[in-house]
């Protein structure tokens, strides 16, 4: 093998120091030439000696160099890719099966063992298979109840053996009764006020639990409409008096934004929008993370679509930080209420958070 094969790279060092590491998105290859084999940076295999190792810019050039690929880090990602669509067919037969398949079922399906299925389902999605499934038919139900069905033809039409179980865990399940998640906030009052705000119009709405929505930016039929998409059959009064504290608490924390906005919510989702909402509040005012670091706080690392939805349908702006998440290189993404808000908000944190750095 000639070193020829190998890229032009002075600094060899920096290069090893990142196999040491174990960087796994560093730019190249390694090749142990003692094993035959070339790995990823990140590879979990014992580290190779540094006279034994050869850097490579692709899998082609240490192929090239008579190097094959190894098989605990796939450099070529070909088991990945086939790991990827396994775990795909997987989850479209799940979305087509009225009940919850069984491990066996899906790991025969796959072809592979259950112990094997098992871990490669949970290294894709983060979640397993039984988990994944209840999801389903969580979305299912969520879906049949906005619809206006009727409670029991909803949770067996879902996949449901009965409404005791879905009432026993109503909270894991929807984040809310089916009855509620059917009326729509119907029997409900649902107090409201506006109010002008940095940004233009304010609208704040809420129950007798606590803040079910904050809207702003908007005229105030757009504001409204928003509220009513929400809780179509609720019984929405205004009360500038009775929410003239919590307007105030809005309005300060857009002038000066130092700490988290506290206030009482009503937040009604699934329990996995639920667990996102509570995370957004702790990313500190002026930072950022990305939906992918979002994603591994919320303890579900493949779910990045997942979250991103999330916070698309978060319905208390500010009092839950939805304007702190941003795409993967770190650009800011979509926004609700317009972009250029999002980033007056990051902007506004960022210079209220100064003078407390400076001062330690």
């Amino acid at each position: 093998m000639e070193q020829t094969d190998t890229i032009d790279l002075a600094p060899d060092e920096h290069l090893w120091t990142q196999v040491l590491n174990r960087q796994a998105e560093a730019g190249f290859f390694y090749a142990v030439t003692t094993m035959g084999v070339y790995c990823r940076p990140g590879c979990p295999s014992p580290r190779p000696l540094r006279k034994n190792t050869r850097f490579f810019a692709d899998t082609q050039a240490a192929e090239a160099a008579g190097f094959r690929a190894c098989k605990r880090c796939d450099p070529k990602g070909e088991r990945a890719r086939l790991a990827q669509a396994v775990v795909s067919d997987a989850c479209a037969f799940m979305e087509a099966s009225e009940a919850i398949p069984s491990l066996d079922t899906l790991a025969k399906r796959s072809g592979y063992s259950r112990f094997h299925f098992l871990r490669m389902f949970r290294a894709h999605t983060g979640l397993t298979p039984r988990s994944y499934a209840e999801g389903v038919r969580a979305r299912r139900l969520h879906a049949a109840l906005a619809q206006g069905e009727r409670v029991v033809d909803a949770v067996a039409d879902a996949g449901f053996g009965s409404e005791s179980r879905v009432y026993e865990k109503t909270g894991a399940i929807l984040g809310m009764t089916p009855g509620s998640a059917r009326r729509g906030g119907a029997g409900e009052v649902i107090r409201t006020a506006f109010a002008d705000c940095p940004f233009g119009r304010l609208l704040v709405g809420a129950t007798d639990k606590g803040v079910c929505f904050i809207g702003f930016a908007e005229p105030d039929e757009a504001l409204m409409g928003d509220l009513r998409r929400r809780f179509p059959q609720a019984r929405i009064v205004p009360d500038d008096a009775a929410l003239a504290g919590t307007v105030r608490a809005v309005i300060d924390f857009l002038a000066e934004p130092k700490q988290a906005l506290d206030l009482p919510l009503d937040l009604r989702g699934t329990a996995f929008q639920q667990r996102v909402w509570r995370t957004l509040c702790e990313i500190p005012p002026g930072e950022t993370r990305t939906y992918a670091q979002l994603a591994r706080m919320v303890g579900n690392p493949k779910a990045i679509r997942a979250v991103a939805r999330s916070c698309a349908t978060n319905p208390v702006s500010l009092a839950v930080p939805c304007h702190r998440v941003v795409g993967s290189d770190g650009n800011l993404t979509g926004y609700r209420w317009g972009v250029p808000r999002k980033q007056a908000l990051l902007e506004q944190e960022r210079r209220a958070r100064r003078p407390l750095s400076a001062a330690g």
